[in-house]
């Protein structure tokens, strides 16, 4: 077979552990996950009442259009339907823009550490990739600028930003998209958008409309709950679009999916109370790290990372084997930390519990070492 030659040394995501796996492994009753940062809440009542009262033929394809679902965005983001394009997860979008627009001839700018799968898709397309370190957690902004060049095709921008949960200040974006050529698409990738509270954080939508090579991707997979039904989306000027869709493959939403986003934007409550819980989630997190002088970035997701100044792989295991799955900084690009999602009062209380067990067991054995 004559495989692109990327692909022979390219490593596949890799999804964090189940559940199920876990409980066989370790032969625990509970497990507590915390790794994907998914909502812990689930989703909203109305979409699993939607689910359950509407009949979707399993025979007939979904609507390739998502007519239903483009409406109703289109109205809840007040902009018109050909300003959208819609993707089997916003990772799906990440493949579409990828495959559109990289290939041997281009490069691609990104941040360092940030979402994997911008420099994992550049590389299937054979792209020049250029990766700017960020700096204390957040976009090198100016640096991103300088390694812009004239086979750049794409800079992605990940804000909040994951791992670190860091966002860019609208001043600073406003700056840095001022200076993009307008032949370089931008793409801002706004997952965790619902979660952002800061004073400071953009309008991104109303920047779609200044900025004609800006293309916004949010999802349905976090805050609104719909992670396995695999729904995201793209706002940007309907010449992207327009541009994009050749590139999208036939019925990348399912009908299922269509229906519950749909039921999800009409329940602004479950959203509104998501995010306040959030936030008194994440004070628990960072009262831990100051009683226990631990670095960590303050975040505007559902996630936090915070410094062991351990191996994070460590961490992760001892955690893991006592029923919580978190996520090792090693894979991320911080390799001494974990990433945690913010779950319930209880569910944090619990692994904050065990966490405190394991710096009382690592600052004896420290101390036995010296």
């Amino acid at each position: 077979m004559r495989w692109k030659e990327q692909l022979l040394t390219l490593t596949p995501y890799q999804p964090g552990k189940s559940i199920d796996s876990v409980k066989r492994q370790y032969n625990l009753d509970q497990i507590v996950k915390l790794a994907s940062n998914e909502n812990p809440f689930g989703c909203s009542k109305k979409v699993l009442s939607a689910l359950q009262s509407h009949e979707v033929g399993f025979a007939i394809y979904p609507d390739g259009y998502a007519t239903n679902l483009r409406e109703s965005l289109a109205a809840f983001l007040r902009v018109e339907q050909e300003e959208l394009i819609f993707g089997n997860g916003s990772d799906n979008l990440i493949q579409i823009i990828s495959r559109a627009l990289l290939h041997p001839d281009a490069s691609t700018v990104m941040a360092a550490p940030t979402f994997s799968q911008y420099k994992h898709n550049a590389v299937i397309e054979g792209a020049v990739i250029k990766e700017v370190p960020l700096v204390n957690g957040d976009h090198d902004l100016d640096g991103m600028l300088q390694a812009i060049d004239e086979k750049t095709n794409i800079v992605w921008l990940c804000s909040p930003n994951n791992p670190t949960g860091t966002y860019i200040p609208e001043n600073n974006l406003v700056s840095f998209l001022d200076s993009v050529p307008p032949e370089v698409l931008v793409v801002l990738d706004e997952a965790y958008f619902e979660y952002a509270v800061a004073v400071d954080y953009y309008d991104s939508i109303v920047l779609t409309r200044k900025y004609q090579n800006l293309i916004v991707l949010r999802t349905f997979s976090k805050i609104y709950g719909l992670a396995s039904l695999r729904i995201g989306y793209g706002v940007a000027n309907p010449k992207i679009i327009a541009a994009l869709e050749p590139a999208r493959e036939p019925f990348n939403v399912s009908s299922f999916g269509q229906l519950a986003a749909v039921a999800a934007l009409s329940d602004k409550e479950f959203v509104e109370e998501c995010q306040m819980v959030n936030r008194k989630g994440l004070e628990q997190y960072y009262q831990f790290c100051e009683q226990n002088q631990l670095t960590y970035y303050p975040s505007q997701t559902n996630f936090i990372l915070i410094d062991f100044n351990e191996d994070g792989d460590k961490v992760f295991q001892y955690l893991l084997e006592r029923g919580y799955i978190v996520r090792s900084g090693k894979a991320l690009g911080f390799p001494t930390s974990v990433r945690i999602t913010v779950g319930s009062f209880e569910q944090n209380e619990g692994l904050l519990k065990v966490l405190k067990e394991f710096l009382r067991e690592s600052r004896v054995e420290q101390h036995q070492g010296k």
